[in-house]
C-alpha cells in the first residue's frame, strides 16, 4: 500500500498537503479584528490564493481541503499552524492566538476523514504553533519558544516524540514587533533543502544558528531591506522539492540569492493575502506527506 502520510522533512518532495481556500475562510474577515494590514482585500486575497493553488498542483502535490464551511475562521487559511505531521501520525497543536483556538479541531476532523492517525494533542496550558517547528532531520525537531509557543507545549511535544526516537530542542525567540504580531521560528528561516536554508541571521536564536552551522547547512542570507519591507514574508518560501520553491513576488534580491544557491523559484502576487495577513506560502500549507 502506498504511504499516505508522514513528514519529518522540511524540503522533501511534497506529495500531499492540507489547505483551506481563502474564498472559504476570509470573505467576511475584518482586518482590525484579525490584525491584518490595510492592504487586505478578501476578494483579491482569494484570487491570489488560487494562483498559489495552481503552483502547488503544478508541483505534483495532491491538495486535501480542510473545510469549506462558512465558519468565519479567517486565519484557518494558514493551515501550517494548528497541527504537525510526523511519520507516526498527526499531532494536534494548541494555538497561541485566541482567535485561532478552534482551528486544531478542524485539523483533527480532517485527519480522521483522511485516515491519518492522531499521535497526540498539546493540551492547555501548553501552546505550540506549527510555524515554530522546524525539522532539522527526521530525528531532530527545533521549536521556537516565543509569544505563540511556550515551554509547557514544547515539553508536551517532547513527551510525544522522544519515545519515537526524535529529539526536541527549544530556542528562545525575540519579541520583535510585540505580542500581537507573529514572529515564529519559521519567520527567520526557510529550509530550501536538507543542506540549504534561507535565513535572516540577525533574528536567529544564537544556539539555533550554531546548530545550523555545526550541521553544515549552507545559509542563504535574505535581503535585509526586503525582509523589513515585507515584515519577514520575503523569507517565507515553500519547498515543493529540494531547491524547488514557491515564494511571494516582489522581492527580487531574495529570489536572486536563492537562485544563486541553485534553487528554482516560482512566485505569485500576494500583497492582499500574504503581506497583509502575515503569512506566506509555507503558512498556507500543512504538508501531510513528503517523501
Amino acid at each position: 500500500m502506498a504511504k499516505e502520510y508522514g513528514s519529518q522533512s522540511m524540503a522533501g518532495p511534497l506529495q500531499r498537503v492540507l489547505m483551506r481556500s481563502a474564498a472559504s475562510a476570509m470573505p467576511r474577515a475584518r482586518a482590525s479584528e484579525w490584525h491584518y494590514g490595510p492592504g487586505f482585500d478578501p476578494q483579491k486575497a482569494a484570487a491570489q490564493y488560487e494562483a498559489l493553488t495552481t503552483l502547488v498542483l503544478a508541483s505534483g502535490a495532491e491538495i486535501e481541503w480542510l473545510t469549506d464551511a462558512d465558519d468565519g475562521l479567517a486565519d484557518s487559511v494558514f493551515t501550517h499552524d494548528p497541527s504537525l505531521m510526523t511519520d507516526h501520525g498527526a499531532i494536534i497543536l494548541a494555538m497561541g492566538k485566541a482567535l485561532r483556538r478552534a482551528e486544531p479541531g478542524l485539523h483533527e476532523a480532517a485527519y480522521r476523514r483522511m485516515g491519518v492517525p492522531i499521535l497526540g494533542r498539546i493540551e492547555h496550558p501548553g501552546q505550540v504553533e506549527g510555524g515554530d517547528c522546524v525539522w532539522m532531520d527526521s530525528r531532530t525537531l527545533a521549536v521556537g519558544r516565543g509569544v505563540r509557543t511556550n515551554q509547557d507545549g514544547i515539553q508536551q511535544l517532547a513527551n510525544l516524540l522522544t519515545p519515537k526516537g526524535i529529539q526536541v530542542y527549544g530556542y528562545d525567540l525575540p519579541l520583535w514587533h510585540g505580542e500581537e504580531a507573529c514572529l515564529h521560528l519559521m519567520s527567520v528561516i526557510s529550509p530550501l533543502a536538507d543542506d540549504l536554508a534561507l535565513v535572516y541571521a540577525p533574528l536567529l536564536p544564537a544556539a539555533f544558528y550554531q546548530m545550523l552551522r555545526a550541521r553544515g547547512i549552507r545559509l542563504v542570507e535574505g535581503d535585509a531591506e526586503e525582509f523589513f519591507a515585507s515584515n519577514g514574508l520575503s523569507l517565507n518560501v515553500l519547498p515543493t522539492a529540494p531547491r524547488e520553491v514557491i515564494a511571494v513576488a516582489g522581492f527580487p534580491k531574495t529570489a536572486a540569492a536563492m537562485a544563486a544557491a541553485g534553487c528554482r523559484v516560482s512566485t505569485f502576487e500576494a500583497d492582499a493575502l500574504c503581506i497583509a495577513c502575515e503569512g506566506g506560502p509555507t503558512c498556507l500549507t500543512r504538508p501531510v506527506l513528503r517523501q
